[in-house]
């Protein structure tokens, strides 16, 4: 069990960190990331939109990883947003779409195609790890609270 914990805290230490960079870094070069989701294959209304609410996402998944009480919805709404992206970038590599910039944040926006979709996949398997694993902890803190296993 207390592997699964260290395990479990390394995950959410690189979520954070992942979310916390993409979203500042969005933030940072704001003139920039409303560029590029100007040249994204999504009607020009919505930039504005997406401009402010997806760094806002990450930031506030940030402060729910932070949180142990809040972790598990952390979690889960990492999985949600990652596979967004994940799902985003196959239609992507499909050539789905018309033109197709990145308009990630940070180090990310630095991939190709194959290697974001990779990155993204290996962020919605680790975060299903997580959670996994996080539900087996509250399970286990709620058998030693009952008396009863669950």
């Amino acid at each position: 069990m207390k592997t699964k914990k260290v395990i479990l805290e390394i995950i959410v230490a690189l979520l954070i960190v992942m979310f916390l960079h993409t979203g500042i870094s969005k933030f940072l070069d704001f003139q920039g990331f409303m560029h590029d989701l100007d040249n994204q294959p999504f009607p020009d209304r919505f930039t504005p939109y997406l401009a402010w609410s997806l760094p806002t996402i990450e930031i506030i998944i940030v402060i729910l990883l932070f949180i142990d009480r809040t972790r598990l919805v952390g979690l889960y709404a990492s999985l949600i947003l990652m596979t967004v992206f994940t799902i985003y970038t196959g239609l992507v590599l499909m050539n789905f779409f018309d033109r197709v910039p990145c308009s990630c944040g940070g180090v990310v926006s630095y991939l190709s195609w194959p290697q974001h979709l990779f990155f993204n996949l290996f962020f919605v398997a680790i975060t299903f790890v997580a959670i996994l694993y996080k539900d087996e902890i509250i399970n286990r803190k709620l058998e030693t609270f009952s008396g009863q296993p669950q």
